[in-house]
């Protein structure tokens, strides 16, 4: 489902100079691979997504975050850099701020 939504956000937007990462987390107490635990938040269980967003507030791009990405931990990288390093792929070159 997220593909397909963003690949249509991609198609029909052209995002402005300034970009900005923000992360979100839904508060899920279910069962399902995605659930992070923050015991220091006040939301502990949830499902945590960044997202790429316009100065507008327009959402550009989503990943869910994935702590145990095998593929990134045998590149040395953190899922958090390996998530922001893919949301920021599509954009290399364009001349946008982060």
């Amino acid at each position: 489902m997220f593909e397909i939504l963003n690949a249509t956000f991609s198609k029909f937007y052209n995002p402005s100079e300034n970009l900005a990462i923000d992360k979100v987390i839904i508060p899920f107490k279910g069962r399902v691979i995605l659930k992070q635990y923050l015991p220091k938040k006040r939301k502990r269980f949830g499902i945590k997504i960044f997202k790429l967003c316009d100065l507008t507030g327009y959402k550009y791009d989503t990943k869910i975050y994935l702590a145990n990405d095998r593929q990134h931990t045998a590149q040395n990288v953190t899922a958090t850099h390996a998530t922001v390093t893919k949301l920021t792929r599509k954009l290399e070159g364009h001349g946008q701020k982060l």
